[in-house]
């Protein structure tokens, strides 16, 4: 059995007070749809703040939202979720998902009952759904994460990736991207010594922080492009004796890594609002199942406040370009 972080009720006259240009975008949208949304754990911040932005999204819509889902990240663990939800016939079902490929057979039967399915943040098979709302372009993430480490590092020394789960799709498809832009010959005095994993779990990324220290004493970087990992990093680097001397950078919130900054542990960071990409997937959603889309590349839909937005290749849809955090611009954020 599991519970719903928020439920959404269907707009009110109340709703309607919010004006006119909040409905114009959901004029197309069908009254009361039940939208649910699955994260890859339930209790992951990054998960909350971007299922928070969904249940936003839906509210402006006038639709009957929810979010469910595991504790842990394993590779099927959203399995009964989605089990559940079919049987509850969903209009749609918005999942992060913690496999490529082993949540496919399940995600299809819920299509075969008529059930919209988009994945965010991070994929499936492209069979497993109709749409796929990337928080940004892979490629520009992933080689991002290493341009951002050779500033941090002046270009040369070791370092290692600090991931989440070995099977995540996000976490898999950027470190290939990093591992692409490594290759260029300005990174030659920068060697990749490790992919460890700390399962998207904060004392399991802890102690795997401690072991990368242990075991490459001559390390001068971790790289977590997960935001519990980066703030796990920190947290043990902040009170160890490599303050200072190992970077830690990757992927993270402003809420969560602000004291890491203030404090010297973390220079500079990467994300995207997690916010506005699970508003954005919700709208999706919305869309395909009031027909208004198919998920053929080039059609085009209203997202609310984030405006028209078109289907890309692969049915992929792009929330747009990571912002680096730093001293300088960290408090105007808050996320």
């Amino acid at each position: 059995m599991f519970k719903p972080l928020r439920r959404v009720g269907t707009l009110t006259l109340c709703a309607a007070l919010l004006g006119a240009s909040a409905l114009a975008s959901a004029a197309d949208i069908k009254s009361g749809l039940k939208v649910a949304f699955v994260p890859k754990q339930i209790n992951n911040p990054y998960e909350v703040i971007a299922d928070n932005g969904g249940m936003a999204a839906i509210k402006d819509f006038g639709g009957v939202g929810k979010v469910v889902g595991p504790s842990d990240a394993g590779a099927s663990s959203q399995v009964q979720y989605i089990n559940t939800l079919t049987t509850q016939r969903q209009d749609a079902i918005v999942i992060a998902a913690n496999d490529a490929n082993a949540l496919v057979p399940y995600l299809k039967k819920a299509m075969a009952q008529g059930i919209k399915v988009v994945t965010f943040d991070s994929d499936t098979a492209p069979d497993g759904r109709q749409l796929f709302v990337n928080q940004a372009d892979a490629e520009s993430i992933g080689r991002g994460q290493i341009q951002l480490v050779s500033k941090l590092i002046g270009g040369e020394g070791e370092f290692a990736i600090l991931s989440a789960t070995p099977n995540a799709t996000n976490q898999n498809t950027w470190i290939k991207w990093m591992q692409e832009e490594l290759k260029k010959p300005e990174y030659s005095k920068m060697k990749l010594v490790k992919i460890a994993y700390g399962n998207d779990d904060d004392q399991k990324s802890f102690v795997e922080t401690q072991g990368l220290l242990q075991a490459y004493p001559n390390l001068k970087a971790i790289v977590a492009p997960t935001s519990v990992g980066i703030a796990a990093a920190a947290r043990y680097i902040s009170t160890s004796s490599s303050k200072g001397k190992v970077a830690v950078t990757g992927l993270g919130t402003p809420n969560q890594m602000r004291a890491f900054v203030k404090n010297g542990t973390v220079k500079a960071f990467q994300l995207w609002d997690p916010g506005q990409l699970g508003y954005l997937a919700a709208y999706a959603a919305a869309n395909l199942a009031s027909g208004t889309i198919t998920g053929k590349e080039g059609e085009s839909f209203e997202a609310g406040k984030l405006g028209k937005r078109t289907i890309g290749p692969k049915g992929e849809v792009i929330l747009g370009p990571p912002t680096t955090f730093d001293s300088s611009n960290i408090d105007n954020f808050n996320f």
